[in-house]
């Protein structure tokens, strides 16, 4: 043969032929350097030797480890060794028939006499002809049977003309349609209700087309959306070859695609002359076809003959199969793929009706794309890990249902009649108005948060090690709320660079100077209260179902106090439940006085110290005060005495200014809201939010001074400059400087989302209180803020990825894996004084 060959981009290439033959010069020229797995080179690997036949089995037993793990990931891999034997091609068919993948042989049938020159030439071979003849023997013998054993495309090259003019080309598999994009509607199954199909259509917003005799032959949307069928269009129904006839119609116009259902498999089968037994509706559909004309029943099984098992849609995040797909199926190709994307799994049970039960796989599903499926009908859809079944039993005198995507949005029609009569009785007053979002099926497995961890966000990959998510899982497994109610974490924050002014080690130019060096403009500077970081989630009529709760996802409060906090809250959040739209919010918060929830650190570790200190300083200050007089070098201790005499009540004073006082929320961020995460808007429209919280309760809600300040005005500089130092001259904690428009990139680089700038005096009960000295001073200056940087900028990824998976609707278990990561993340090992 000659010209082209064709192999899917995804598929496991067998090289068949003798030594000589030219595999891996054939191999190099057409395949990448990482595709190519050579027997040679892994009894390299495994002996030292790529010629040690001694070695083969190790070899052969490594190459098959690592294709199987490029498999895994779905890439493209090439076996280059002789292959011509059928113990070596059965561990290749062996590793297609396990990963799914299409087996491909390659045969390089080239005449004895050059393979022996070839052979004699290269000095690193050492065997005789006999070995030659021996494999071309085998090779010979083999060619009659590689389709029996299961390769499904076979490509033979006899000549060095041949094999010099091939050229492998790289086709996409037939269920790879990532690049339509959509928008779609994706229906559920039909069962020959063709009037309930061209109801829903027309509500979709298509525009139906007909032939002469009246009959939908075609639909298209203005919009361009195109629609997904999720197969059994047959069956039961009253009008099965309407519904074929319109469905192919579209398919055929590119307005449409479908995907086979088990009735579909099962009427083609009969339609071939199989022993197939006539139930479930079938007989129905063959007596409606018996109508139609011969020309009509070809093009129909043709239609069926067509259509692949799954498909993918836009760039793999959308996938739909008739009963449903596990991840590591999608995208593979197999008799076992196309078994279970047409009936699913049973748990090999049937229930009181004599039906199979259905395994769950939904429940224990945890890939990224979506999954659509029917199959199983069920009377209201339910989201179960980013996967939906829209089979609502039209047939049985429910409804015909879409599921527009990406939207998310359920259309549906009601059934015009019980057109079948269902063998398990089937609820038919159940409206599909919306689907049940993030079924309890959604929560985090063991398995999902043990080991090193790679998360992808849309602001970077996190990986998490193992050791880390060790820690996270014994905090949050002994002491977090329900994970339904902590959808989100506050991420770490960082100071502002060093300062080397003279008595600080923290001051406002140094925050904007960062700012700049990020290309940030314009920034807001917000008070920095004392108190400790809150997140409140809140639902408008159930406060029940929200929380207060702590950086580490602890309940602040008992059950009954936090609900009567959240009807509080949720009362004066009504405009905002309106603006947004949303009957819950999330706010990131200040809960006040730090006492609140420190008392027991105060007690235990700052007064301790304030007390030890204010009582044993004076009475030392007293005697060298008495002695200095008489005493040479007395008044230079003395002096040293009175410092850290003033020292240690300034200290006392410093964490005393945080004990006592009613609780408060200072709120500072909307993070979320039912269908959209803030994180894009600007601090004003936050601050807004928040002074409207105020406003509507002045008790319960405490305001955050702020000063906005454009880094190029120097007079704004330097009267934020002044707002900062009279803030912490008279007791307060500090500042926090944002970037005004909130997330801010630099080419890949993300600006810090906020960086903290604290008082002279509030350090002092961070780092103690004698830091203002001098050579403390100095030594401070050399702490390393590079890891805290890092940290904060890959927990507010996780985060922010976070927020936007709660907003778009996706199971718990996909948002909390990054709220545990978070968690997580806190565990390295970073200072955490800064």
């Amino acid at each position: 043969m000659t010209g082209e060959i064709t192999i899917p981009e995804f598929a496991l290439v067998a090289l068949v032929g003798v030594s000589g033959s030219g595999k891996s010069t054939f191999a190099a020229r057409h395949f990448g350097p990482g595709a190519v797995l050579s027997s040679d080179h892994f009894r390299l690997l495994v002996a030292g030797d790529e010629n040690d036949q001694s070695a083969s089995a190790d070899a052969f037993d490594a190459l098959g480890y690592v294709a199987g793990k490029r498999l895994a990931a779905g890439r493209l891999t090439v076996v280059d060794a002789t292959n011509v034997q059928v113990h070596a091609r059965a561990s290749i068919l062996k590793l297609a028939k396990e990963h799914h993948v299409l087996p491909v042989a390659i045969v390089l049938d080239v005449d004895e006499d050059v393979c022996w020159e070839r052979t004699e030439a290269r000095p690193d071979r050492d065997f005789g002809r006999p070995v030659i003849k021996r494999q071309r023997r085998d090779l010979k013998r083999s060619l009659r049977f590689l389709a029996k054993e299961g390769f499904r495309r076979i490509f033979v090259l006899r000549t060095a003309e041949e094999i010099e003019s091939a050229r492998v080309v790289l086709e996409p598999l037939w269920t790879d349609k990532t690049g339509l994009t959509g928008p779609f509607d994706i229906v559920g199954d039909v069962h020959g209700c063709a009037g309930e199909l061209r109801s829903l259509l027309t509500e979709l917003g298509y525009e139906l087309s007909f032939d002469e005799a009246g009959r939908a032959v075609g639909a298209a949307h203005p919009e361009g959306r195109t629609a997904v069928f999720v197969g059994d269009l047959v069956d039961r129904g009253p009008d099965s070859p309407g519904v074929l006839r319109l469905a192919m119609g579209m398919v055929a116009a590119g307005t449409a695609l479908c995907v086979p259902g088990n009735h579909e498999d099962k009427l083609a089968r009969k339609m071939r002359g199989r022993n197939v037994k006539v139930a479930h509706g079938l007989a129905e559909t063959l007596e409606q076809l018996d109508a139609e004309t011969p020309e009509f029943r070809a093009e129909v099984l043709r239609f069926i003959d067509g259509l692949v098992s799954h498909v993918r849609l836009d760039g793999g995040r959308l996938v739909v199969a008739h009963a449903g797909i596990k991840e590591k199926l999608q995208g593979r190709s197999s008799a076992r793929v196309r078994a279970f994307c047409l009936y699913g799994e049973t748990t090999g049970e049937t229930d009181e009706f004599g039906l199979p039960v259905r395994y769950p796989w939904a429940r224990e599903y945890r890939g990224p794309a979506t999954v659509v499926y029917g199959h199983t009908p069920t009377p209201v859809p339910e989201w179960v890990n980013n996967t939906i079944c829209v089979d609502t039993g039209v047939v049985f005198g429910g409804r015909l249902t879409a599921l527009r995507y990406p939207e998310r949005e359920l259309v549906s029609v009601p059934a015009t009649a019980v057109h079948y009569e269902p063998v398990k009785p089937f609820p038919v007053d159940n409206p599909v108005d919306n689907p049940v979002e993030n079924s309890p099926a959604g929560m985090l497995t063991l398995s999902d948060v043990t080991g090193r961890r790679t998360v992808e966000t849309a602001y970077g990959r996190i990986t998490i090690p193992a050791e880390q998510n060790a820690a996270a899982l014994e905090v949050m497994s002994r002491f977090a709320l329900d994970p339904a109610k902590v959808p989100w974490l506050p991420p770490t924050m960082a100071p502002c660079s060093t300062s080397t002014r003279e008595g600080y080690l923290e001051y406002p130019s140094e925050a904007f100077a960062d700012y700049r060096a990020d290309g940030v403009g314009k920034v807001v500077c917000e008070e920095k209260h004392m108190g400790s970081r809150a997140v409140v989630y809140v639902h408008r009529d159930e406060p029940s179902k929200g929380a207060i709760y702590t950086r580490t996802g602890r309940s602040f409060f008992a059950p009954a106090e936090t609900e009567a906090l959240l009807t509080r809250v949720a009362a004066a959040a009504g405009g905002l439940f309106e603006e947004l739209k949303s009957d819950w919010l999330l706010l990131d918060c200040e809960l006040l006085p730090w006492s609140a929830k420190a008392m027991g650190l105060i007690q235990g570790q700052y007064a301790a110290v304030g007390a030890a200190a204010t009582a044993a300083l004076p009475a030392a200050v007293d005697v060298v005060a008495g002695i200095a007089a008489r005493v040479e070098g007395a008044d230079e201790l003395l002096a040293g005495l009175r410092e850290r005499h003033d020292n240690a009540f300034a200290y006392r004073e410093a964490y005393r200014a945080y004990v006592g006082g009613e609780v408060t929320l200072a709120p500072f961020v909307v993070l979320a809201s039912e269908g959209a995460a803030h994180h894009t808007r600007d601090h004003g429209w936050h601050l807004a939010a928040a002074d409207a919280l105020v406003a509507a309760d002045p008790a319960l809600f405490t305001p955050t001074r702020r000063v906005v300040v454009s880094l190029d005005d120097d007079e704004q500089v330097e009267a934020a400059t002044d707002w900062w130092l009279e803030l912490t001259a008279a007791g307060g904690e500090g500042m926090v400087v944002k970037p005004w428009d909130g997330l801010v990139r630099n080419g890949r680089r993300i600006a810090q989302p906020g960086v903290k700038c604290r008082g002279r005096e509030y350090l002092r009960i961070i780092y103690g209180p004698d830091y203002t000295r001098p050579e403390h001073l100095e030594r401070l200056r050399n702490r390393h803020l590079g890891r805290k940087r890092g940290l904060a900028i890959r927990e507010n990824a996780l985060g922010m990825e976070a927020l936007d998976r709660l907003a778009a609707g996706e199971p718990l278990w996909r948002v909390h894996e990054l709220v545990f990561g978070i968690l997580a993340l806190e565990a390295e090992g970073v200072d955490p004084r800064l």
